[in-house]
């Protein structure tokens, strides 16, 4: 038995259960960078490796070894009487269940039963925010109610990774006028997605909209900032690796919306980094907030969102919060 898992530190604490199997994590954080459509299976690969050290600061030929022995695993499927995913609700492991799902859509699983653990609440716990929360006996209480997955959630997953991928995110759009039960937590976690298209009012997503209102509002070190930020917008599942990457779109600009201060400046993160950095709203920031001016009229944009690459100053898909659509724009600006 095989079991892939949405976190490291969920796979630790599952080792430590009763339940049998291999256990491991899922190597990507697919809710970043690109995922372009139409490309070869070597080309993804690096593609994503590329992303995976320039963000995270990790050694390029560390990611590619992690992604192909991965590939590696899961080709392995014909040895597994069984294969259980665990993933919860948010936008983080939705997109990298979707993977998943797609990947196994393109096999004969034959003798091989795929299971699926999907939660986004448990019995005690008011506030759930996700299987690392758990412990090992709990964990293990999830395992005999999971879902044997058949064709209908593989072709949804598929059809789902498929729109996520593409160039035009209203494919997103058109998915959601169509029955999505069968992944229950497909709809929230897409709807989610497309507010972190560039808003029509002021050119920020809702990520960087929320963050950049909460340090208008008083938190100004990292530390206090994010645990509030995931308190507020839990649907989306960030690490602290994501939601720096988010804060550091609007600091490194050529017209930037918040300053940052401490030892770590806007390098690399890591936990020391952490305890010393703090942000300032600049003055432009809270004109951005304000809808007083545009973050995108400012700086251009160059920005994966899924399979779509937002790039320059106009012509861009954006979210319209009035019409709570996609829009795009006519014309390029200067």
């Amino acid at each position: 038995m095989l079991h892939i898992v949405n976190g490291e530190s969920t796979a630790g604490t599952l080792r430590q259960s009763t339940i049998e199997g291999e256990k491991i994590s899922f190597r990507d954080a697919l809710i970043c960078g690109p995922t372009p459509s139409e490309v070869s299976a070597d080309q993804w690969h690096r593609i994503r490796a590329l992303h995976l050290s320039d963000y995270y600061g990790v050694d390029l030929g560390s990611c590619k070894k992690d992604l192909l022995e991965q590939e590696r695993i899961l080709q392995s499927y014909p040895i597994h009487e069984e294969i259980v995913l665990w993933f919860e609700y948010d936008l983080f492991c939705q997109v990298n269940l979707l993977y998943l799902l797609n990947w196994f859509a393109q096999v004969q699983l034959d003798h091989t039963q795929l299971s699926l653990i999907n939660v986004g609440a448990f019995p005690g716990k008011e506030k759930f925010r996700g299987l690392g929360e758990l412990s090992a006996a709990e964990l293990a209480s999830l395992f005999p109610a999971r879902q044997r997955l058949t064709n209908t959630e593989l072709d949804l997953g598929s059809s789902a990774w498929q729109a996520y991928r593409s160039t035009d995110p209203t494919a997103i759009e058109r998915l959601l006028e169509t029955d999505l039960t069968p992944l229950p937590f497909l709809r929230t976690s897409f709807q989610a997605h497309l507010q972190r298209f560039p808003s029509l009012q002021n050119g920020l997503g809702r990520i960087e909209n929320k963050s950049l209102e909460l340090i208008n509002r008083g938190l100004h070190r990292f530390v206090d900032l994010f645990p509030k930020f995931g308190e507020s917008e839990h649907i989306y599942g960030l690490g602290d690796f994501q939601f720096w990457i988010s804060l550091k779109r609007l600091a490194q600009v050529s017209t930037p919306l918040v300053s940052v201060n401490g030892n770590g400046g806007i390098g690399k993160l890591n936990s020391d980094v952490l305890r010393e950095i703090d942000f300032e709203i600049t003055d432009t920031g809270r004109a951005v907030l304000s809808q007083e001016a545009d973050f995108v009229r400012l700086n251009g944009i160059d920005h994966w969102l899924g399979g779509v690459h937002l790039a320059g100053r106009g012509k861009l898909w954006r979210w319209d919060s009035v019409s709570e659509a996609l829009v795009r724009e006519r014309r390029s600006m200067a």
